[in-house]
């Protein structure tokens, strides 16, 4: 069995990480070709654009590795199966069930690889990339409104027109309230950066609202308390699929306690629990392929056949995901359905091929 389980694995490992190349290039050439309209932005340069490419690859292989794991495991399997080598383990004895078993471990390698990137490598490349690019066409960071970024912090509503990609903020507005709801003082600060424990800003213009009159004071230096964090304005880098399932847990934590929604970072949180699996759950779906090849279609049917199914779980999961957020559905739910039917229909292909 061990000479079989590593015949195996070595099979399906290496027509796995050739889908993945392959697919890695043409999300990355795609990449290349969208950002080549940018070129001569500032100082936004096609050395530039190539190491942003690069920096965006991490992402494309947490979003192709089950993707991969399929359509590897499919093309293996058919190979195998064309040259008589599946009908020989059948007829020595072995299961299908054993069979599934050897090839579950590959699959959970590829679940630990889908783990590590989506937690550890994204976060960080993207975020390294979309810095880049922002201080290479003297750009800001993306804003929520016109007016800029608007943030809850307590009783306060903070608005910034600009966050730079070093997290200093650029012409500051806050609008504390009382207890009551009635606006009490507005301050204007021009800029503001952190410095470990508190905000520090510069030109203060405070507008207080007192029972009745108006005071205003000006600071050429304040300090400002707050909750907000740079870790938190970084989250405007990264959308909350990137995010790595740490920052998602203490985002959601931030917007929960100042009565925010969080849907959507919620069913981001699941699917980063989630998605690995869908890599155990792919090898699965592909197994029964294998023996079907025994009778029908060639190695290209199966390639098309394992990419149209890929397709079809990528845009399930998408589609879920925007129900949920619409329809207010339980986030796990949201988040595990697409894999939970793709297991369903993996293990009634290996029921009935098993029957045969």
């Amino acid at each position: 069995m061990k000479l079989l389980n590593r015949y195996l694995t070595q099979e399906i490992v290496s027509s796995i990480m050739l889908i993945m190349v392959a697919l890695l290039a043409m999300f990355s050439f795609f990449d290349l070709i969208q950002e080549l309209e940018s070129i001569g932005k500032g100082t936004y340069g096609l050395n530039k654009v190539l190491m942003f490419v690069l920096l965006s690859a991490p992402g494309h292989v947490y979003e192709v590795v089950p993707v991969a794991v399929l359509v590897g495991t499919m093309y293996a399997l058919g190979q195998l199966s064309r040259h008589s080598e599946l009908i020989i383990l059948r007829v020595s004895g072995i299961s299908i069930a054993t069979i599934a078993r050897s090839l579950l471990k590959v699959g959970l390698i590829f679940a630990v690889i889908t783990f590590f990137v989506g937690e550890f490598v994204t976060p960080y490349s993207e975020k390294t990339a979309q810095r880049l690019r922002i201080q290479a066409t003297d750009s800001v960071v993306a804003q929520d409104f016109r007016s800029g970024l608007w943030v809850k912090d307590g009783r306060s509503f903070v608005n910034v027109e600009e966050v730079m990609p070093d997290s200093e903020l650029m012409n500051i507005h806050i609008y504390e309230f009382d207890d009551t709801f009635h606006l009490r003082t507005i301050s204007d600060a021009k800029t503001g950066r952190f410095d470990g424990e508190n905000w520090h800003l510069k030109d203060v213009q405070q507008t207080h609202f007192l029972d009745k009159t108006v005071k205003s004071e000006f600071f050429p230096q304040a300090q400002w308390q707050s909750l907000i964090r740079p870790e938190l304005l970084n989250v405007l880098l990264v959308v909350p699929e990137k995010m790595s399932a740490w920052n998602l847990y203490f985002y959601i934590h931030h917007l929960s306690a100042n009565k925010q929604k969080t849907s959507r970072h919620e069913i981001a949180l699941w699917s980063k629990m989630v998605y690995p699996l869908a890599s155990l759950v792919m090898v699965v779906l592909a197994l029964p392929f294998g023996f079907l090849q025994q009778r029908s279609g060639g190695a290209s049917a199966k390639i098309f056949a394992g990419i149209m199914l890929g397709i079809v779980y990528q845009v399930l999961n998408r589609v879920f995901v925007h129900l949920g957020l619409l329809n207010d559905w339980s986030p796990l739910m949201s988040a595990v359905v697409p894999t939970l039917l793709f297991l369903l229909a993996g293990l009634t292909m290996l029921f009935m091929a098993e029957r045969r």
